[in-house]
């Protein structure tokens, strides 16, 4: 369990959010309920796919994330641009670990711009910081 302090942090920045595992679990479900966890779950799964180590891993996680968030029609079909589609369709037979970073770094921003703040906003997360606000106060009340 996070302390309030923490909950607090999550409003800093995308990264500490993403950084920190209760933070992205209340993100995630926070997306899903706005119809936009591929989102998140994208930016993840580069970010998992830039420790790629072995060569042939390397080749089949990017068939599997092009074939799941980039490809027309992908069951979690990410909004980007036509370009950085056609780049990323262009290089998927010899990809690399960077192959996928524009379009990362797209989906980042309409996180950081988008979701973000409104996340920050939501009803879920103001709960949260009220309830650990609340727990802290308890906590230090003294014992008569």
């Amino acid at each position: 369990r996070s302390n309030a302090g923490e909950t607090m942090a999550w409003s800093e920045s995308v990264d500490t959010l993403l950084a920190n595992k209760d933070g992205l679990a209340a993100f995630r479900t926070f997306l899903k309920s706005e119809f936009s966890e591929e989102n998140v779950e994208f930016w993840l799964a580069c970010e998992d796919f830039k420790k790629t180590k072995s060569s042939t891993k390397i080749a089949s996680k990017a068939q599997k994330i092009y074939s799941d968030f980039i490809q027309a029609d992908a069951p979690k079909e990410i909004n980007i641009d036509f370009h950085t589609k056609t780049h990323i369709s262009q290089n998927i037979s010899e990809p690399t670990l960077s192959c996928f970073d524009d379009a990362q770094r797209l989906i980042y921003s309409l996180m950081a711009k988008d979701s973000f703040p409104r996340f920050l906003r939501s009803e879920a997360y103001q709960k949260l910081v009220k309830k650990q606000q609340n727990g802290n106060q308890k906590r230090w009340l003294p014992v008569l």
